[in-house]
């Protein structure tokens, strides 16, 4: 018998299709994965910006939670929105229950239309309960800034907050430059085991249609890391997959503000 190599996303909805659990449920099988979600909130939602966010009463993500994870199983786990303290909390909590170790933690604070998904106070939540679990934590430069309590401005700045957010306790960091000015897009990874640091080099693509960016890199990552790749080859198999993706959105439009990523370039 044939096997599915399973990842489950933890994260919000989003109503328009770019980003949370719809961007990494198509980025899961456009890269050979079988996927599953744990919804932890349903945003009202769409390319302009985000009009509303109902968060799932927690009880009802730990009973998600337990329903995938005491079945199927999860080869890896990413977790992308999870809103408040308490949820931060019960997500830890269940994870070490099922003794789920392979886990990449995406910190999802801004949307891309800059609208907040993250409660000021669960911060804190994050650092203490969930980060230690994590296998790999892939902040882009406003969420590093966050984690750190300063301000990073400029690509030099990248491999340092890389290592420093390594001392909250996760294994390796990947810090993404796509925030910072000028023609190049790189990405500065952490590598615990080793005290390394490896540079991933890209080159900016000038599109309006970069909805869900973060959430599609985060998910390949646990797509690979998934299908055998070390923590290295994930990410860099994940920039090459997300880099397509933007070029080949950017030919489209759809919506009147950030349009998606074109999570299917490899198929049609």
């Amino acid at each position: 018998m044939k096997i599915y190599r399973r990842v489950l996303t933890i994260a919000g909805s989003d109503s328009g299709g770019g980003a949370g659990i719809q961007a990494d449920l198509k980025t899961f099988a456009a890269n050979g994965c079988y996927g599953m979600s744990v919804i932890t909130a349903l945003t009202a939602q769409n390319t302009q910006g985000v009009s509303g966010i109902h968060p799932v009463p927690v009880d009802f993500v730990a009973r998600q939670l337990d329903a995938v994870l005491s079945d199927i199983g999860a080869d890896v786990v990413k977790i992308g929105m999870l809103y408040s303290p308490e949820l931060i909390e019960t997500v830890a909590r269940k994870l070490g229950e099922y003794r789920v170790s392979r886990i990449v933690l995406d910190p999802v604070m801004v949307a891309q239309s800059g609208d907040k998904l993250l409660q000021d106070d669960a911060i804190e939540a994050l650092k203490k309960h969930l980060i230690p679990l994590a296998e790999i934590l892939t902040p882009n430069i406003p969420e590093a800034s966050a984690l750190l309590g300063r301000k990073i401005s400029v690509a030099g700045e990248l491999p340092a907050a890389a290592e420093e957010l390594a001392g909250l306790g996760c294994r390796n960091v990947l810090v993404k430059g796509g925030h910072l000015a000028g023609a190049d897009s790189d990405d500065c990874l952490y590598l615990g085991d080793e005290k390394r640091i490896a540079r991933f080099p890209g080159a900016r693509v000038e599109t309006r249609n970069n909805h869900g960016t973060g959430c599609t890199l985060s998910s390949a990552i646990a797509a690979n890391i998934a299908k055998g790749d070390g923590v290295e080859a994930a990410v860099r198999h994940a920039k090459e997959y997300i880099t397509g993706a933007i070029r080949a959105g950017a030919a489209y439009r759809i919506g009147h503000g950030h349009g998606p990523v074109h999570h299917f370039w490899r198929f049609w």
